[in-house]
């Protein structure tokens, strides 16, 4: 059995074309999640949520192997992105938003074996902080989901394109937190090479 990796399975989800704007149905998927707020370049707290999470991530693909045999990429770092005001993410007022941080997890991988790999990490890492970390299902459903090649703090106009032209001209509207799918490490790409997928779920409008 060979790796399983999300993105190569799912492609229709970990992938798109810039300029394009796609209706995709997304399932319910099985995530690490944990909570923050603020500016994910100055805060500190951030650090340690992606931290946590992907430490977190790499022990429950140890413990599936162990376990059950199977092996799988640890998923791209994702996040929902809310605020009371959705302006401030077409204006970048990073101070005022608030995040969830998330990486998938495969079907097959329960949470006795998440309790294992959490056990593992408070052991030899004490300092990560494995409380912030908990699992989750999202079901997101219907979406409207872009490619954004470039630096982050360039995305407000397609945010605005999308909300303004690409939903309201379906005869749709925005329902749920602003997605994103980071399919770049920042950390080893410069910001014009960037690859966000941005994604907006999304509800008829006619419906409410």
């Amino acid at each position: 059995m060979g790796t399983f990796d999300i993105k190569r399975e799912r492609r229709d989800l970990y992938n798109g074309t810039v300029a394009r704007f796609d209706l995709v149905e997304v399932p319910p998927m099985r995530f690490l999640t944990a909570d923050g707020s603020g500016n994910p370049n100055t805060s500190a707290d951030y650090g340690k949520v992606l931290e946590a999470l992907y430490t977190c991530s790499y022990a429950v693909r140890a413990v599936a192997r162990v376990e059950l045999g199977r092996v799988h990429t640890v998923g791209p770092l994702e996040g929902l992105w809310y605020a009371d005001d959705l302006g401030v993410f077409t204006a970048r007022d990073k101070d005022a938003w608030a995040w969830t941080m998330m990486i998938w997890q495969p079907d097959w991988v329960t949470e006795d074996m998440v309790a294992s790999a959490v056990e593992t990490v408070t052991r030899r890492k004490p300092h990560v902080a494995v409380d912030r970390v908990r699992l989750e299902e999202f079901a997101e459903g219907p979406a409207v989901q872009t490619l954004h090649v470039g630096p982050y703090d360039a995305e407000g106009p397609v945010i605005a394109r999308m909300h303004e032209e690409a939903i309201t001209g379906r005869g749709l509207i925005a329902s749920g937190h602003h997605h994103e799918i980071y399919l770049s490490d920042a950390r080893k790409t410069e910001p014009a090479r960037l690859r966000t997928i941005l994604r907006q779920p999304v509800a008829s409008a006619a419906e409410q």
